[in-house]
């Protein structure tokens, strides 16, 4: 099978991840990024412990059902790898309580279309469900080479303007933070703040 000739953001954050799913013209496109505005390795490794972060903590609550959007490629810390008991499938959907990941994609829906995407998950779930998402801040503003390769899709937004979109999904007492700012292990890695992150529930009551 041949290589491809365009580049893949997925695949590029594989790289950036260490993984092993990505080819030449990603390594080259990821350099170009990098040579716009700066080292990226660290900010997106931050951004996949949260993700564990979140994942681990949705099973820690009992839910073993996670629905699963901007999955990507199959990298290093996927849900599966944090939580190896979940389920393949979700059993008794809007039964029982899901763990919804959403992330990756806010950054290329319009307001309307991802306050909307939200909504339905919300209403779609069962009641004690959660949902992990994460959003893209204006960290690129300052590098317009960066931001013109993310192409016209791509949105960024003032942390004021993340809670609203979550509508009725209720963020947990942690709040919207940089991502690696979201249950520290311990200190916090030193990165820009390009990601914020949050986990909210529908209540079970």
């Amino acid at each position: 099978m041949a290589e491809p000739d365009r580049p893949s953001t997925a695949r590029m954050i594989d790289y950036w991840l260490g993984g092993v799913h990505h080819h030449p013209v990603d390594v080259a496109a990821a350099g170009a990024f990098e040579g716009a505005y700066g080292p990226c390795a660290a900010i997106f490794r931050a951004l996949r412990d949260f993700l564990g972060r979140a994942v681990a903590t949705i099973a820690d609550a009992g839910v073993d059902g996670f629905l699963v959007f901007g999955a990507g490629v199959p990298t290093c810390g996927n849900v599966h790898e944090v939580a190896p008991d979940a389920t393949g499938f979700v059993p008794g959907w809007g039964r029982r309580p899901v763990g919804v990941i959403f992330l990756g994609l806010a950054a290329f829906l319009d307001d309307d279309t991802l306050a909307r995407t939200l909504d339905e998950l919300y209403e779609a779930v069962a009641p004690g469900s959660f949902l992990a998402i994460d959003f893209d801040s204006e960290e690129l503003a300052a590098y317009p080479e960066a931001l013109a390769m993310m192409g016209p899709a791509f949105r960024m937004r003032a942390p004021a303007r993340f809670g609203p979109l979550l509508g009725r999904w209720q963020p947990t007492p942690d709040g919207i933070v940089p991502v690696a700012r979201w249950r520290p292990a311990g200190v916090p890695a030193p990165v820009p703040d390009a990601f914020y992150g949050a986990l909210a529930v529908k209540p079970a009551g």
